[in-house]
């Protein structure tokens, strides 16, 4: 997460410069608020490529040559001048990279994840969670499956994985993909009881849903939440049952959710 890298700098004291799409109009390649780091030799994030970014390294990199880093903001119309056609404008702000920076730093990731299981499937959707800015309470039973993680992917190893339901926030996001159906029922009712989650997925075929969706209406969970339970897991359209493709749907799925996401950059 570029944060994590954020803070890895200030504290090497590497001198840098953030880049912050301070404001955007109309069509444009990253929203306000987007960042991207720049040292003297390196750059990490985008600010959307192109030109755009090209000119913005530049600049940064400027500041650092000659030891000029007040704050700083240009005002950019992405037109024919900088050979990008989208027809928007973006204001940038550049300052020093320091302590000051990361205490600014926007705080609320893109959403909070419960992910159960530290199987294949799961370690690979943790290695693409691991470059976004979400939080993710990793949980297994098996303390050894998991793999190395940035902070913001928290390890959870307990015997009762489904108690760990009752500690996410309201409004989280369940992802239910152990090693055993059976564990993977339990879970899942827990979820569909607690009730107020934003998107609950659960690994499996048409008929481990239907097979689910009998038992818990024997159960008495009410009809509406079980209707919320997506199975299978996985934006439509990428088709594949490596574990690497099955992450690269699900998290893809999991973005679509979010506010803005359905409208296309063009």
């Amino acid at each position: 997460m570029l944060k994590d890298i954020a803070a890895r700098w200030v504290a090497e004291r590497r001198p840098a410069v953030l880049v912050t799409v301070a404001e955007a109009k109309g069509s444009v390649p990253r929203d306000a608020g987007t960042r991207m780091l720049v040292d003297a030799k390196e750059a990490e994030g985008t600010i959307g490529g192109g030109h755009l970014e090209l000119q913005a390294i530049a600049t940064a990199r400027d500041m650092l040559a000659a030891g000029r880093m007040e704050p700083l903001r240009v005002h950019q119309a992405l037109g024919p001048a900088l050979g990008q056609c989208c027809g928007g404008a973006v204001t940038l702000s550049f300052e020093a990279l320091n302590a000051a920076a990361l205490v600014q730093w926007p705080a609320q990731p893109r959403f909070h994840l419960q992910l159960y299981g530290a199987g294949h499937v799961g370690r690979a959707i943790a290695r693409l969670l691991a470059t976004l800015d979400v939080t993710v309470d990793w949980i297994d039973e098996r303390d050894d499956a998991f793999t190395a993680t940035p902070d913001h992917i928290r390890h959870v190893a307990v015997d009762a994985v489904e108690g760990e339901v009752a500690n996410a926030p309201p409004g989280a996001y369940y992802l239910v993909l152990t090693h055993r159906h059976d564990l993977d029922e339990r879970i899942a009712e827990a979820i569909l009881r607690r009730g107020d989650f934003a998107f609950f997925g659960l690994i499996g075929s048409r008929t481990k849903r239907q097979r689910f969706v009998h038992r818990f209406e024997q159960r008495g969970i009410a009809p509406e939440a079980i209707a919320r339970m997506t199975c299978p897991i996985g934006m439509r359209g990428i088709e594949g049952k490596e574990p690497e493709v099955i992450a690269v749907a699900v998290v893809a799925q999991l973005l679509s959710l979010q506010p803005g996401s359905v409208e296309p950059f063009v």
